[in-house]
């Protein structure tokens, strides 16, 4: 039979020291804290262009998406597309700028167009269909306007009726 081995003189083996609870749990918080911050950043890979500047190369990487990259139209064949008016779109739409009551009022009693349709009526002419609207809606406008800014229509006739009888009230007659 064979004799065990023999330990080796000199120094005992010292006995490994067991390490506290708290000690432990610090150790595992490391590695966790160590672990968290592994990996990609959120994002990335919605987002390859922003990663690939990150990194300061300066050539563009490979977009990491598989699959084709060709645009695919979302309409088939062009069947439900409206055609597009060539003319609509040469025109350039102004923004409508937002005029004062003042200025609004100036410009619809400078308009050459409600002078020469008003013109017309007076020599009684009949107007079509669209002037007649466009003329009634324009004299609408204007009232609006001369009521809101507070302007009133000066009828003589009404001025001097109000004067002839303040003057018999005055006389007594």
């Amino acid at each position: 039979m064979k004799q065990p081995a023999s330990a080796p003189r000199g120094k005992p083996a010292a006995k490994a020291k067991r390490k506290s609870r708290e000690e432990l749990n610090q150790e595992a918080r490391d590695r966790k804290r160590d672990k968290k911050h592994s990996g990609h950043k959120s994002g990335s890979r919605a987002n390859p262009e922003v990663q690939a500047a990150n990194k300061g190369q300066g050539k563009k990487s490979q977009d990491p998406r598989v699959g084709s990259k060709k645009p695919i139209s979302l309409v088939a064949d062009g069947k439900t597309q409206p055609e597009k008016k060539p003319a609509a779109q040469s025109k350039p739409k102004a923004e409508k700028v937002r005029l004062t009551p003042q200025e609004e009022l100036a410009k619809l009693e400078n308009d050459e167009r409600l002078d020469t349709l008003l013109d017309r009526l007076e020599n009684g002419e009949t107007l079509s269909g669209e002037d007649q609207a466009w003329l009634d809606q324009t004299l609408d406008r204007i009232d609006e306007l001369m009521e809101t800014l507070g302007i009133a229509l000066d009828d003589e006739a009404e001025d001097e009726q109000a004067e002839e009888d303040m003057m018999r009230l005055l006389k007594g007659n």
